[in-house]
């Protein structure tokens, strides 16, 4: 087995933390603007506190927020949940093609459970077989930080005005463009492939048929679609990662 893709390393493990401590200050501050949100609709701090561990989703954990305030059955929470989150499934699947044969089904379940956009992001942007460990110092980070936010949001809902609150989740904006801006530097195809991502977002958002849709189904279809041209007009050189260190970063 490779140790250095599968097994425990106390280097790869606190670079992870130090890619996940940004994204970490992020959710702080989206979370807490969630929190504030949630107070409104009648969440308490533990209830907000337990959601938020369990939930590694801004926009499914919004979406239920507001179900429960408009008095919602547990169905058609379990259903819009699943629909506003079913990107990840997409995202678990781009990782495991990253993780070493080797690696244990134990690892890839929990990588699983705790792949946000931001985690997925980090994660597949390592060159070489994505060690667990590395994800795990990001989550380390990142994943308390949004359940701490949104709790101190619920307990400070009655406090901060409005738009002060909502004026936070900036923050996570500035982060996305941390994450993909490095590497829109180095590729032009990654660049482009940002751009007419951001173009066709915007047109999804307008078009009669698509904007009925909900923001997780949108980001499926534009997702595969323009992977799918991207894959077909610049293939990838089919080269083996094994035997690259995660933290290489030449």
């Amino acid at each position: 087995m490779n140790t250095d893709t599968t097994h425990y390393s106390k280097k790869i493990m606190i670079e992870g933390m130090k890619y996940g401590i940004p994204i970490g200050l992020g959710y702080l501050a989206v979370g807490f603007s969630l929190g504030v949100f949630g107070r409104d609709v009648g969440i308490s701090p533990l209830q907000a506190l337990i959601s938020s561990l369990l939930t590694n989703a801004s926009a499914g954990q919004y979406a239920n927020y507001a179900l429960i305030g408009a008095g919602a059955t547990i169905v058609e929470i379990i259903a819009v949940a699943f629909i506003a989150n079913i990107r990840y499934i997409l995202m678990s699947t781009a990782l495991a093609q990253r993780l070493s044969p080797d690696t244990p089904y134990f690892h890839r379940f929990i990588l699983g459970n705790y792949i946000t956009d931001e985690i997925f992001a980090v994660s597949i942007l390592k060159p070489g077989y994505v060690n667990p460990y590395f994800t795990y110092g990001a989550v380390l980070m990142a994943s308390p930080m949004w359940a701490i936010g949104t709790t101190l949001g619920v307990m400070a809902g009655d406090v901060l005005p409005a738009n002060i609150s909502g004026a936070l989740s900036v923050a996570l904006y500035g982060m996305f463009l941390a994450i993909i801006i490095p590497a829109a530097k180095n590729n032009r195809v990654v660049a482009c492939a940002i751009v007419l991502s951001f173009l066709c977002s915007y047109l999804l958002t307008k078009l009669p048929i698509s904007a009925s849709l909900s923001e997780g189904t949108r980001v499926i279809i534009l997702t595969i679609g323009i992977s799918t041209i991207v894959a077909l007009l610049f293939p990838v050189k089919d080269e083996s990662p094994e035997g690259k260190e995660v933290t290489d970063g030449k």
